[in-house]
């Protein structure tokens, strides 16, 4: 069963967005589910509740701030949503439950500092057992010199850029009804779906 943790101790990152539609995905792909929130907002939790009935199933998963519980038995694939300042034992029960890390990280010099010990962590973890790591650039063009920049700066630390997640109001929309860029028409969402598709590769690895 995968375990897919998303965490950056900086907030408004966008956790959330990739958390979800990382749940979406898999939901997608007919498997049964669980989102997990740790995060104290309950941003995954509340988007689950807005999800209609009509869409793919999502199990919600009881975290709460001082225990992480396995999921039930069912569940084929498991999504977390981590909160901001993540650290600590709570950092190391999380890695120890995590067969894959993905790491939101916007092009800025800001959050890439504020990123870069957590990402050191990371590759020490990565390197010490069989976790997975990677990035997704948030609110990016992969176009611009802020992409080129972000890229070089986790080439530096050995961990791969799954893809790019580009500023559009369509996240924003459809959480807002409780869904993902998978849930909807592919024509409707269909240059956000082709920046899924390295991500969606990584994830089915």
């Amino acid at each position: 069963m995968p375990v897919v943790v998303i965490a950056n101790p900086k907030g408004g990152v966008g956790k959330t967005t990739l958390s979800t539609n990382i749940a979406g995905y898999f939901a997608s792909q007919g498997h049964a589910v669980m989102l997990g929130d740790a995060d104290r907002q309950q941003s995954s939790r509340l988007w689950l509740g807005l999800r209609p009935p009509a869409a793919r199933p999502i199990s919600t998963w009881d975290v709460n701030a001082d225990l992480i519980v396995k999921p039930p038995k069912g569940t084929t694939h498991v999504v977390l949503d981590t909160p901001a300042g993540l650290h600590g034992w709570r950092f190391n029960d999380v890695l120890k439950l995590a067969d894959k890390v993905i790491v939101p990280l916007q092009p800025s010099v800001f959050d890439i500092f504020a990123t870069r010990s957590f990402l050191d962590q990371l590759a020490e973890h990565r390197h010490a057992g069989k976790m997975q790591v990677g990035i997704v650039g948030m609110r990016v063009d992969a176009r611009t010199i802020a992409a080129d920049k972000l890229r070089a700066f986790v080439e530096g630390l050995g961990l791969p850029v799954l893809g790019y997640v580009r500023d559009t109001q369509n996240y924003i929309h459809l959480a807002a009804r409780g869904l993902t860029v998978f849930d909807v028409a592919p024509g409707r969402v269909e240059k956000d779906l082709q920046q899924w598709q390295g991500i969606c590769s990584w994830l089915d690895q």
